[in-house]
């Protein structure tokens, strides 16, 4: 049977600025492990530390432009635009625009802090 999922849970994010995420499917809000699905509203400003993770994650800007920092690199993903970035790769967001941004993360395994592997 399929599990219907009624209403994301909002989840405390990381970085220098309030942002929402709203995790739809994942480890808090459906139970699920093996994939998250989170919708992703960053204010102008904001910026999270680095990280390692142990998950990919796929990363589609709905609004606005999300910096993507990664070793050897900066790229800016625009509206309409994605990103992959793969588990073990240091990598850093941020959403250093008027506006902000507002985007859509799948990670695969879930998200979870214990294996985001955030920098100090």
């Amino acid at each position: 049977m399929p599990q219907f999922i009624n209403q994301p849970t909002q989840i405390t994010a990381a970085g220098n600025k309030p942002k929402i995420i709203l995790e739809h499917v994942g480890r808090v809000n459906s139970q699920t492990d093996a994939c998250s699905v989170a919708h992703m509203k960053s204010p102008e400003g904001w910026v999270e530390p680095g990280q390692t993770p142990e998950f990919d994650e796929y990363t589609l800007v709905l609004k606005g432009m999300l910096r993507v920092e990664f070793t050897g690199g900066v790229r800016d993903v625009k509206a309409g635009q994605a990103v992959i970035t793969k588990k073990g790769e240091w990598v850093r967001y941020s959403t250093p625009e008027a506006g902000g941004a507002e985007y859509i993360a799948v990670c695969l395994p879930a998200f979870s802090p214990t294996t985001v592997h955030r920098d100090e």
